[in-house]
């Protein structure tokens, strides 16, 4: 089959762009010359991006704003009332300090926990349709990322504040890190497979550390939820470990599961320090 020689310019062009070279036989390692540059070209291109006129991350905090305070449920109220852990309705620096025990629910939530739980007892809110839709996808908007981006957004600029002085968030800390260590599966990855020594990449992407604090953790985990541009979506957190459970070959973990809201504890402690900048854009 001919390939046309106008598309063979047009992906050498398109390569260029991102400073991705057409390395022969499409192996790229050992060429630590072209990753650093791509890399270099790949924040280029997000710098280009990042501003909030450019950055569709920003439609999706638009509408978690008018989610938060839309009246739904059977008691036709909005979550103007819930509480995320810094006062009732307040959300200025609260996604800093997620995730963290609440004595009214008895337990660790993260934010996506937490809005549940506001959903079904604020509310009286069917929460079927809204964990259906819990990843958005092509004609399917989702309510909980539209909600974590406006309300994370409200915690741009701050720093992270892991909460974990109180006996369940230690308890949550301790099983956070031991699923990060845990090796499973047919794969027999775990987290640390990917994310526990530095300089590690897959494909073109730098891969962060995080078996130990430090500015690796901290930038990404400052970095969630972002936009993915290699989806068109806004992702939080629970869709990020969600897929890294899937590449492992793992069974998937349950949305707004604890096991998922342990190690989001260990990620946050790791990252403990950074500065929040959301909605970011990845690739």
């Amino acid at each position: 089959m001919r390939i046309r020689t106008s598309a063979i310019a047009a992906l050498t062009a398109a390569c260029a762009v991102l400073g991705v070279g057409l390395l022969a036989g499409g192996h790229a390692q050992g060429q630590q010359p072209e990753q650093d540059l791509s890399e270099k070209e790949i924040e280029r291109y997000r710098a280009m991006i990042s501003d909030p006129m450019s950055n569709p991350g920003f439609l999706n905090v638009d509408r978690g704003e008018q989610l938060w305070s839309l009246k739904r449920g059977a008691k036709n109220v909005s979550l103007e009332t819930c509480d995320l852990g810094v006062g009732t309705g307040k959300l200025e620096g609260a996604y800093a300090k997620l995730p963290r025990y609440f004595a009214d629910a008895g337990k660790v939530m993260d934010l996506e926990q937490r809005l549940l739980f506001c959903m079904t007892t604020l509310q009286e809110l069917d929460t079927k349709d809204v964990i259906a839709r819990r990843f958005s996808g092509p004609g399917r908007v989702s309510d909980m990322e539209d909600l974590v981006g406006f309300i994370a957004n409200k915690s741009s600029g701050m720093k992270i504040e892991p909460q974990v002085s109180h006996p369940k968030e230690q308890e949550m800390l301790s099983v956070g890190e031991a699923m990060f260590y845990r090796r499973s599966a047919v794969m027999d990855f775990s987290c640390a497979t990917c994310h526990a020594a530095e300089g590690k990449r897959i494909r073109l992407q730098g891969l962060p550390d995080f078996s130990k604090p430090g500015k690796a953790a901290q930038e990404t985990m400052g970095s969630w939820p972002t936009y993915r541009v290699s989806q068109s979506q806004m992702r939080t957190m629970q869709h990020r470990l969600w897929d890294c459970y899937r590449q492992m070959r793992m069974p998937a973990p349950d949305y707004a599961s604890d096991g998922l809201t342990a190690l989001t504890v260990f990620m946050m402690k790791q990252a403990q320090g950074g500065e929040i900048a959301v909605p970011s854009i990845k690739r």
